[in-house]
Formats: C-alpha cells, structure tokens, sequence
C-alpha cells in the first residue's frame, strides 16, 4: 500500500517516527519525510539509519509555511507533532494550543492543499474527559479532524484520528524512568500505586496507525484494544526483572494527573463500531439544525460504559513481566 508513495511522519524524530522507520525502510516505500524542529535529533537520527529513502525537513507545525512546503508532493501523512508532556503544557497552555490545535490545523490545510491521500492524527487518552491543558488540546485536535472532515468529499484527502494510551517505554514515559532509577539504586518514586495504565508497546502504536490508514473514513477515530496494570504491580514487576532492591516511594497523584486512562468515554461508546482489537469511533455528522438533534433527541437511552484502563483486562505481575521482556528497549537495559 505504500509501494512508490511518500510518506511524512510530522515529529518524526521521537519515538513512534524510529519505529514506524524500523519497520518502512526497508519495504518499497518511495521516500520517508521527517518534519521536525530539532536539528540534533535528526542529525542523531540520520547517523543511526543512514538510509537514501530517509529526507529530513526542518521546521516547525506552527509554521503553515514550513509545513505546507514541506508537504508537496507527499502521498501520506501521519501527524505525530505534539506536546505531550503534561507539567509543560500546564505551566504553559498556550504554548500547547499553537502546536497542538493550531499545529494539527497547518498540518490538515497543508494536506489538503497539496492533495495528499490520507492523514493520520495521533491523539490521546487524554482527550477523552480532559482534566489538564494537554489533553483538553489533544481534544481540540481530535474535533479539528471531525470538523475539517465533514468538509471532505470521499474521494479528497482522508482526515482520520487514533487514539492510544500509554506506550511503554516512550521517551519520557514511565518505563524508562523506573529502569534508570533501579540502575542508581534509588527507589522508584510512584505516584499513587492504585492507578492504571493501558499497556501498549511502541509497534502497538503503529499497528493502530496502519489500521486507521487502511480501514479509515472521514473523520474516524480508532482505537486499540489493550491490557493495563496497576503502577504498583509495574513497579514490581521491574523490580523482579532488573533485581531492584528498593521499596517503591509512594510521592503522590501529580498536578493534572488522572487516576486511570480512558480511551473512549460513555458517550462515544453508544456509537463506537467493535471491529475485533479495535474500536472504530465514526465521526458525528450532523449539520447545525439544533432542533432536529436537540428539540427531539435520538430517541435511545444507553447503557454503553466508558472503555478504561480500570475496566479492561488487568494483568498480575507475572504477565506483567512477560510482555515487558518481549520489548526491545528491556532487552537493551539487561544487557547494557
């Protein structure tokens, strides 16, 4: 599906863009684009695959310009540029609506305008009932692509969202701030050992995204099924596999924190399509005749539940331990 076509991943120097390289490059795809704004990642980036598909394209998704030139020529896009941490984005929301509203904003137009195929926006849980400004713009983001795709004929440029949890051992998550922690001798500082988090490793992440690509329609958004643990028993678990020998230091819930992840809320689940490991959220299209909506309603009371990190299946430690050996990045650290 991608034979002879030119990819751009916006981003592309974190963690889902390696591995989305990992696993292209050697297919026969034309050309990979990396659009990001920092020049010491691509450079690091460029010496670790030096590969001829491989182009870098400095700018920044804030620029409608950089991207839009960017862009031409370009089959695919998927749109990965985001601040994601939330201590950032709280201290600074403004700073998190111009890369992750208005970022996703230049990105969607750009495609348009350069009549690319498809787009794949990259959300989060945090979008789903919002408690801090990442994910309040992460939602924004999300109801960007509905909007713009409402506008879309079927045969126009493809708008399409996914949504995922947490993803282990992405840079800046959890995962690798427990192992480093052990490797000094420190305890593991967690937050509140009752809370859940999805599990979902970094080539879950791009599987949901080739998923959306092939089987996505305007304005969807999709999700994957997955696992999830308490962070007491993924402490533990770490602990048992890098033979920590310190009691985890309980620090407390963090500013904007939530207690558990949520994937697709109550609401969206009355409309969500199961489509065996993934959900399919299709978007709303009704017009601006209120009344048709709002004066009658839909006539259907549901009795769907929101889809959490707290509902779905929870793994012991033991289960724990073994989906955390099957990642590259374990492997790496017990070797190291």
């Amino acid at each position: 599906m991608f034979k002879n076509k030119i990819l751009m991943i916006t981003g592309g120097t974190g963690s889902f863009g390696t591995t989305v390289l990992r696993r292209f490059l050697s297919t026969e795809v034309k050309e990979i684009r990396i659009f990001s704004r920092d020049e010491k990642k691509q450079e690091e980036m460029r010496i670790a695959f030096s590969h001829p598909k491989l182009k870098f394209y400095i700018g920044d998704v804030r620029d409608y310009d950089s991207i839009n030139q960017a862009m031409r020529e370009v089959d695919y896009v998927f749109h990965a540029a985001a601040l994601k941490q939330v201590p950032s984005c709280e201290f600074y929301p403004m700073e998190a609506v111009r890369t992750n509203i208005e970022g996703t904003e230049h990105v969607i137009n750009a495609a348009i305008a350069n009549t690319v195929k498809r787009v794949i926006v990259l959300s989060t849980d945090k979008a789903v009932y919002p408690i801090n400004a990442m994910g309040i713009s992460k939602a924004m983001s999300e109801k960007l692509v509905v909007a713009k795709s409402r506008l879309q004929g079927k045969t126009d440029t493809v708008l399409c969202a996914t949504r995922y949890g947490n993803v282990m051992a992405s840079r800046g998550s959890v995962i690798p701030l427990f192992v480093s922690q052990i490797k000094d001798g420190k305890p593991l500082t967690v937050t509140d050992p009752n809370m859940t988090r999805f599990l979902m490793s970094l080539e879950d992440s791009v599987d949901l995204v080739l998923y959306a690509f092939e089987h996505g329609e305007q304005g969807d958004i999709f999700v994957q099924k997955a696992p999830a643990s308490t962070v007491a028993d993924l402490a533990q678990a770490l602990n048992e596999i890098f033979g920590g020998k310190e009691k985890p230091r309980v620090i407390g819930t963090r500013h904007g924190e939530k207690l558990y992840e949520s994937l697709i809320s109550r609401e969206e689940m009355a409309h969500a399509i199961d489509m065996g490991d993934y959900y399919r959220l299709p978007a709303d299209n009704r017009d601006l005749n209120y009344a048709k909506y709002y004066s009658d309603g839909e006539k259907v009371i549901t009795k769907a539940k929101d889809y959490t990190s707290h509902s779905t299946n929870r793994l012991n430690v033991e289960e724990i331990k073994a989906l955390l050996m099957k990642l590259d990045f374990i492997k790496e650290e017990l070797n190291a």
